[in-house]
């Protein structure tokens, strides 16, 4: 009756996760759409009015390995309960802003309390779920990216429609609801109170954001100066009593490796998400709103089969479910090179395929990944995991931008004779190239791992 009991109580946290996870989507992606009316506003520059966006990917992205530190030494429903209250306060400050300096902080406060929700979504699994069902919690919380990727344009287009640019600060406003539900679903856990290493959290924030803005913003003088940060950084936790990050960590092989074949994984399967829209755009010639309808049909199957994916993680192992996944990938990256410039109708029917195969491959990887940590390490080695697929989507947008924007000479297609869009069955050639190598330096990584 207890283990009855305890599997509902933790099935709500899911769902709250889940509802959580849709939220922080539509959040994280609302201005997207509204930075020539930001510009506009307030007379500057698109590249001006950007910032309104990369500012909160920048600290979204060091945000959430902040709290997975911090979810080591403090309680979580606290965390989620402080986050959650600092985000409505960066909406607050962001909606009523007359000037786009307060917009910006506004936007600022707003990711450094919302990073919260990626962590959570990579700790709750592994904290309180054992090995053999992680790959199912994985799974129902991979649902409510999915779910956040439908609604999330839809709803930020009938808010911009409707009350404009500036009710997009609201949305974060819906994270209130799931404070009670996180404080009476997670554990009250009393952790082993440690020195936080502000000092050393503060100098590798400062090489993130560094790195970071050397991507987003093409000065590449930034990543040398955050690669002399982070030199300095290393030499703090092997300096440091309490360090930011255990030098053991570190020197966990198999995490780290799993890093580095996650970081690649997740930076192929974000052409999914960057390039498709291009594609239709250049090559289909379809307008904005037609582009978004065309990508919720993956979207939504994808929503369908996370929790199946996840299932199939815990039954039949990581491993079966990631070759599934690359299967599915695979396959999309040959449709769109075979067929490169079909009716969009296809191109929609194609992108289940990559979405599918990318959600699979994602929640295998997370899952194996997860294994490598002890529960000391979870916090920090999960958020470090989540902070590394956010610059991974950085370093991608950047090396896609530049490959669409080379003039490609030679079709590598044979099947293919359309000059507008010889770039991108190019492309997709190299990404499908490059995803048979990460299965087989998977394979190899995975050799030792003990699934069912």
């Amino acid at each position: 009756m207890e283990n009855t009991h305890l599997k509902r109580h933790r099935d709500k946290l899911l769902i709250t996760l889940m509802f959580t996870l849709i939220i922080s989507v539509m959040n994280a992606t609302a201005f997207n759409i509204v930075i020539p009316q930001v510009s506009e506003a307030f007379r500057m520059t698109t590249a001006q009015g950007s910032w309104i966006t990369s500012i909160y990917i920048l600290v979204f992205a060091i945000g959430t390995v902040i709290y997975g530190k911090l979810a080591d030494i403090y309680k979580l429903k606290n965390l989620v309960t402080v986050g959650f209250i600092l985000c409505a306060v960066g909406s607050i400050i962001g909606a009523s802003a007359q000037v786009f300096p307060l917009v910006l902080t506004g936007r600022f406060i707003q990711a450094a309390g919302a990073s919260v929700s990626p962590a959570i979504a990579m700790i709750i699994p592994v904290r309180y779920f054992s090995q053999e069902e992680r790959g199912r919690a994985l799974g129902i919380a991979s649902i409510g990216t999915a779910l956040g990727s439908v609604v999330g344009p839809i709803v930020s287009a009938l808010t911009v429609s409707v009350f404009g640019w500036r009710w997009l600060f609201y949305i974060s406003i819906l994270f209130l609801f799931t404070i009670p539900f996180f404080r009476k679903y997670l554990e009250d856990d009393q952790k082993k109170r440690t020195r936080f290493d502000w000092q050393g959290g503060g100098i590798f924030a400062a090489a993130i954001a560094l790195v970071m803005l050397s991507i987003t913003k093409e000065v590449w003088q930034f990543a040398l100066i955050g690669i002399v940060v982070l030199s300095l950084f290393i030499i703090r936790i092997h300096l440091a009593a309490d360090p930011f990050i255990q030098p053991t960590l570190l020197k966990n092989k198999r995490y780290t490796l799993g890093l580095a074949i996650a970081f690649l994984t997740n930076g192929t399967g974000y052409s999914i998400f960057f390039l498709s829209p291009l594609l239709l755009f250049n090559v289909n010639h379809l307008d904005p709103g037609l582009i978004g309808l065309t990508m919720v049909p993956a979207a939504l199957v994808t929503a369908l089969f996370s929790f199946k994916s996840g299932k199939l993680a815990d039954t039949k192992g990581n491993a079966y479910v990631f070759n599934i996944g690359t299967a599915l990938l695979v396959t999309f990256f040959l449709l769109v090179i075979l067929f490169v410039g079909a009716s969009h109708i296809f191109i929609s029917l194609f992108l289940i395929f990559g979405n599918l195969g990318h959600t699979f491959i994602t929640i295998a990887l997370f899952n194996a990944i997860s294994r490598t940590l002890s529960a000391q390490e979870a916090g920090l080695g999960m958020g470090l995991l989540a902070m590394l697929n956010f610059i991974s989507n950085a370093i991608a947008a950047a090396i896609f931008s530049k490959m669409v924007d080379m003039q490609f000479l030679q079709i590598w297609n044979p099947l293919n004779h359309s000059q507008n869009s010889i770039r991108y069955s190019n492309i997709f050639l190299c990404l499908l190239l490059l995803q048979i190598g990460i299965f087989l330096y998977y394979s190899r990584w995975s050799k030792h791992e003990k699934e069912k």
